[in-house]
């Protein structure tokens, strides 16, 4: 990892506090309670996932821009929503940062959801191919994760009802307690696709784990990451190529490496 990337971290990470002004009350809360349209009435979230997610997507993105700004780096927005990645950034010297924002909602005091961290297939693998990614997945120099992690709400809110806003005070936040994390996708990446039978790459689920980089690949390097999801197959990925999986977690990785493989 170059000093310009670790600095580029460190700089980010001193955003912390001001993400989450935008996001919290004093004591905790989300600061969003609903949509309002122009007749002043307020309509209600869910926890649904992609919603929570865009909503803050959007809010912490004007403190992104600041940052941007400050810190001398030009950002290039993805064009379209499954491009990789939301923001690159290009420093004074050319080198570009590849960061994906990125939220997920705690399960139990120590664990959460877990993250996906893009696509082991396409760009990933063809790293000068210009297909579903801003700039060649070659030519990034760091590829962060910008997480937000948050505690979702037990008490709900009776969507079918409309608010107005002198009763801004009696809606429920839906979810709470933020906590922000910048790492690089591999420090926190494990061994196994992130969801179902999807070609994404996993995390990490342990809070501890994700914010100090303590994923499966994070003693292992770069390298080996690289070089094991590059070959993961899929079930599906190797039956339409007439084979079988090489491996499935990085047991049978280191393994299949010993008999040879490159």
């Amino acid at each position: 990892m170059s000093a310009a990337t670790e600095k580029f971290k460190e700089d980010l990470r001193k955003y912390f506090a001001e993400f989450m002004k935008t996001l919290a009350t004093p004591d905790g809360e989300w600061t969003v309670k609903g949509f309002i349209d122009v007749f002043q009435n307020i309509y209600t979230i869910s926890c649904d996932t992609k919603v929570v997610s865009k909503i803050i997507e959007l809010m912490i993105f004007p403190t992104v821009c600041h940052f941007a700004k400050t810190h001398g780096y030009k950002m290039v927005l993805s064009e379209h929503q499954n491009h990789y990645p939301d923001i690159s950034f290009i420093a004074g010297d050319g080198a570009k940062i590849a960061v994906d924002l990125k939220s997920t909602y705690r399960t139990s005091a120590t664990t959460v959801n877990g993250f996906t961290l893009g696509a082991f297939t396409g760009y990933f693998r063809e790293r000068e191919s210009t297909k579903n990614v801003t700039f060649p997945y070659g030519q990034y120099s760091a590829n962060l994760v910008l997480g937000v992690i948050y505690s979702r709400l037990d008490e709900v809110n009776d969507e079918r009802r409309v608010y107005k806003l002198s009763e801004l005070s009696s809606i429920a936040s839906v979810v709470r307690q933020f906590q922000f994390l910048v790492q690089d996708k591999w420090r926190i990446a494990i061994d196994r696709p992130g969801s179902g039978n999807t070609k994404n790459i996993g995390s990490v689920q342990n809070v501890d784990d994700l914010l100090n980089g303590r994923g499966s690949f994070s003693t292992l390097g770069e390298e080996v990451f690289d070089d094991y999801w590059m070959n993961y197959l899929t079930i599906d990925m190797a039956r339409a190529i007439e084979s079988k999986p090489p491996y499935k977690n990085l047991s049978d990785y280191a393994r299949w490496k010993a008999r040879g493989q490159k």
